[in-house]
């Protein structure tokens, strides 16, 4: 009995701990006006936000979710260490129509707080949180 119950704790652990996990991706950064997002229309949502790819997005379904994102990495030679430290937590307003499936648009300011802006884009971890 101790057994089994050692067994379903550990499947159970492991379980929160996948679900729990980030998924890797990429970051760009977009630059003022916000107003008018896909979500929210001429309502401001403040800066700290993003643009969701379209499989994220979901037709709206995304609408105001919350991201924690942090960057992992360069994607290119010209920032060699881009990377600030911490996660920050944004809330998508917005479709990123030319991203990629795991990449998100943040906005300006955003991308600031984890990223030297000068790197344009970034490796990234996110999850919803």
């Amino acid at each position: 009995m101790a057994i089994e119950r050692i067994i379903i704790f550990a499947l159970i652990a492991t379980s929160l701990v996948y679900l729990a996990s980030a998924v890797p991706g990429s970051a760009s950064f977009y630059t003022p006006p916000y107003v008018p997002s896909s979500c929210y229309g001429f309502q401001d949502q403040g800066v700290m936000i993003a643009a969701a790819p379209a499989g994220i997005f979901n037709n709206r379904a995304a609408c105001g979710r919350r991201y924690s994102i942090r960057c992992t990495g360069r994607t290119n030679l010209g920032v060699l260490q881009p990377c600030r430290n911490g996660a920050i937590t944004v809330r998508v307003v917005d479709l990123c129509p030319g991203c990629a499936a795991n990449q998100f648009d943040l906005s300006q300011e955003a991308f600031a707080m984890i990223a030297d802006p000068n790197a344009g884009r970034i490796l990234i971890d996110y999850n919803q949180v």
